[in-house]
């Protein structure tokens, strides 16, 4: 059972991954399919920073489904590939240092979790990421490459080798990702291929 629901967390993940990169409403509910069967997975791991993660994300989805539909549903979408000006990098930062400061600590300190200030880097980063997601920040794309680096390492210190491999095909998706908004940030209304 646990081989079969890496096989529909892989496909899903790609699939969603792609769809976002194609700018796609519809990557948020497959999204959705690859967090829920991601959330179990990670859970029997003991990957609690990743369970978390997962959680969070079913919000951040449906959030981002919601925002997609609303620009979409207008004559001239409001929400375009955007970049963030030096003070939203700044709080990035310091979020991403804050949120893995306390989560690793509690993490470390209250539960058997393996690699608690990695994982905790990662999903930190992975949490912005996934929200710059539904604010259409191309600086998403960036952070998915360094989450993506983490959780290679990750995945094969608990042998989720389908997982590996799955991180491994996000991480050129990222990169074509990043390319194709890139395009549309120059020339808004331009379809980038």
């Amino acid at each position: 059972m646990l081989k079969t629901l890496e096989i529909i967390g892989f496909l899903s993940g790609i699939f969603g991954v792609w769809l976002t990169m194609k700018k796609n409403k519809w990557c948020f509910p497959i999204g959705l399919i690859n967090v829920i069967v991601s959330l179990y997975l990670f859970l029997k791991q003991g990957l609690y920073a990743d369970s978390l993660q997962q959680i969070v994300y079913i919000f951040l989805l449906l959030y981002g489904w919601f925002t997609w539909n609303t620009s979409k549903s207008k004559p001239q979408p409001t929400l375009l590939i955007s970049r963030l000006n030096n003070k939203g990098i700044i709080f990035s930062i310091l979020l991403i240092v804050l949120t893995t400061l306390m989560l690793g600590t509690t993490l470390a300190k209250y539960t058997d979790a393996k690699l608690p200030f990695l994982d905790s880097f990662a999903t930190s980063c992975a949490f912005l990421a996934q929200y710059f997601i539904a604010r259409k920040k191309i600086e998403t794309w960036i952070l998915w490459m360094i989450v993506n680096v983490i959780y290679i390492g990750i995945y094969l210190n608990n042998e989720m080798y389908l997982y590996v491999g799955l991180f491994s095909i996000y991480g050129i998706l990222t990169v074509m990702g990043w390319k194709s908004w890139k395009i549309e940030l120059k020339n808004p209304h331009a379809e980038a291929s």
